[in-house]
C-alpha cells in the first residue's frame, strides 16, 4: 500500500508558474480563463499560493497550448 503523497507545494508551484507566463503574455486571469474554458474562478484558485489547488491534465495542456509556450515549463520548478 502506498503512502498517501501531499502534493500541496507542488500545486503552489505550478499555479505560480501559470501566473508568471499569464502576465508575461499579457493576459488577465479572465482572458486566460475564457480562451482555456474555465471559470475565472478556478483559474484564480489555482494561482493562488495559499490555495493549493489541482489541476486536470487537459486543463494544464491548454493552458501551455494557449500561452504558446512547452507544458514543460509549467512544470519547472525553481526551489
Amino acid at each position: 500500500m502506498r503512502n498517501n503523497i501531499n502534493h500541496a507545494d507542488d500545486y503552489i508551484k505550478l499555479g505560480l508558474n501559470i501566473a508568471y507566463y499569464r502576465k508575461l503574455g499579457g493576459l488577465t486571469q479572465l482572458q486566460l480563463a475564457e480562451a482555456v474554458k474555465i471559470s475565472r474562478t478556478h483559474l484564480s484558485n489555482i494561482e493562488a499560493p495559499n490555495m493549493p489547488t489541482s489541476v486536470s491534465l487537459d486543463t494544464l495542456f491548454e493552458i501551455a497550448k494557449v500561452l504558446d509556450i512547452p507544458v514543460c515549463m509549467l512544470l519547472m520548478f525553481k526551489e
